[in-house]
């Protein structure tokens, strides 16, 4: 179960894109935009750059909350449904490749969460970390925020986990790569009687690795809070330097 293609160019239409619009309740995501926002320490009215911004359930938030907000996402899929949603006139949405951020200095703030990082080989990721960067005016935050870090991953890595949102059943068959450092993944969704299986692939690095990455990238990086083994999710904060 290795992934040699660009698996994220197709993975989100159809079943996955349903199953995560269904998996996050809206309390949830005003919880993480409260947690966002005090880390990013723009103020009401700054411009915020939401990368990749999948359905949009955080952009939403935080153009709710009087922030300019530019929604980027491959999918269109997800666009689509962010497009659709109450208040959506008042986001950008962008459909593109997470690396290809044309803006030069533009935002106030900028943000990639949940397991949205670590799709692309080490060059991919770079590439997106500088294009997020360069799309920063100087001193602004950029928050990180990963399941791929490899002391916290391996520590609570299940063979087979499974999950429920709404309709859609997921069963994942999780594989740790030394050779690569990669998590190579089969989905399996099953909604009504249908099933469907697919496979992707997450870089994982080591804490001082996605340390090293960033600041490769230009920025100087601090923890959101202090790390601990337990932690599922990592969060850095760049500031763009």
């Amino acid at each position: 179960m290795t992934v040699h293609t660009n698996w994220w160019e197709s993975f989100f239409e159809g079943v996955a894109v349903d199953m995560w619009l269904q998996a996050v309740p809206q309390e949830h995501s005003v919880r993480e935009a409260d947690r966002l926002e005090k880390l990013l320490g723009a103020g009401s009215g700054a411009e915020i750059l939401d990368v990749p911004c999948g359905g949009g359930r955080l952009s939403l938030v935080f153009s709710d909350r009087g922030y300019r907000v530019t929604g980027v996402d491959l999918s269109s899929q997800f666009l689509d449904h962010a497009r659709a949603s109450l208040g959506s006139n008042a986001v950008t949405w962008e459909q593109r490749d997470m690396r290809d951020l044309p803006w030069r200095e533009r935002f106030d703030a900028a943000f990639c969460v949940g397991n949205s990082f670590g799709y692309l080989d080490d060059e991919g990721n770079v590439s997106f970390l500088r294009s997020v960067r360069a799309a920063l005016k100087p001193g602004a935050r950029f928050v990180l925020e990963t399941p791929m870090v490899l002391e916290n991953l391996l520590g609570h890595l299940q063979p087979r986990p499974w999950w429920k949102a709404g309709d859609v059943y997921l069963l994942v068959e999780n594989r740790y790569d030394p050779a690569t450092s990669r998590l190579e993944i089969e989905y399996t969704f099953s909604r009504n009687g249908t099933v469907e299986v697919r496979s992707g692939s997450h870089r994982a690095y080591a804490y001082r690795e996605l340390v090293a990455l960033m600041e490769a990238a230009g920025f100087a990086v601090a923890s959101a809070e202090p790390w601990t083994r337990e932690a599922h999710m990592v969060s850095l904060i760049g500031t763009a330097v």
